[in-house]
């Protein structure tokens, strides 16, 4: 974390998820409890093997949920290898263009009811928590709020 290019990476993270709207700072109520968050890095690198982006992410620690308290409903959303193959030798049979899509940030668009978690270290603001309103990587529920 002490890496400058690491602390640009989740500056760039911490500016994204402002521009979202994905938490709002405030107390912590005496019937909720907090989840915790941490950070993670990665190293994106071209095609010939040199550097492309520092990537940090701010995950929050589902592990530390329990069902019936902290969430309700979890989803998983899975293709069966033999169907993404019928539909791959459809497209080329027919010849059906291809194309792959990628969505930034994906998990960041299911809505939420009422999750909160710690403030990311360095980007304290003040004594609060933030009560999530968007889904977070990490968390039990957010397969389901997205899909």
């Amino acid at each position: 974390m002490l890496d400058p290019k690491c602390h640009q990476a989740m500056k760039d993270e911490m500016i994204t998820l402002h521009s979202r709207g994905m938490w709002d700072l405030t107390t912590l109520p005496p019937h909720a409890r907090t989840v915790g968050r941490r950070w993670v890095f990665a190293v994106k690198y071209n095609p010939d093997g040199t550097i492309s982006h520092y990537k940090a992410r701010l995950v929050a620690k589902g592990f530390t949920q329990t069902y019936g308290i902290d969430f309700f409903d979890t989803f998983s959303h899975i293709a069966r290898l033999s169907t993404v193959r019928i539909l791959m030798s459809v497209a080329a049979h027919c010849d059906w263009p291809l194309h792959q899509l990628d969505v930034k940030n994906a998990f960041l668009y299911g809505d939420l009811q009422e999750v909160y978690i710690q403030q990311s270290l360095g980007f304290e603001a003040v004594e609060c928590v933030c009560r999530l309103r968007k889904a977070i990587y990490g968390l039990k529920q957010s397969p389901r709020a997205w899909f």
